[in-house]
């Protein structure tokens, strides 16, 4: 698969998971058993420089989802 395509199948993947909007970067890791884990995450940080994910941070955990997905972000746009 191609860049693209890689993309499209992370995207595709959060979209289908309902009830849930933020994962842990090991969830990316098992869409992708074959990659070393640096590939996956340089990635993700590709996407996340793009505006299409996002990070989100509790303080002692860090957390990527889509970009303005999520209860906690439309509780930010609240304030």
């Amino acid at each position: 698969m191609g860049i693209e395509e890689d993309k499209k199948l992370i995207l595709d993947t959060l979209k289908g998971k309902t009830g849930k909007t933020k994962f842990y970067l090991k969830d990316f890791n098992g869409m992708f058993p074959d990659w070393k884990p640096r590939d996956v995450k340089k990635l993700v940080n590709s996407m996340v420089s793009e505006g299409t994910l996002e990070y989100w941070s509790s303080g002692s955990t860090t957390l990527i989802g889509l970009k303005g997905a999520g209860k906690q972000h439309d509780a930010e746009d609240e304030e």
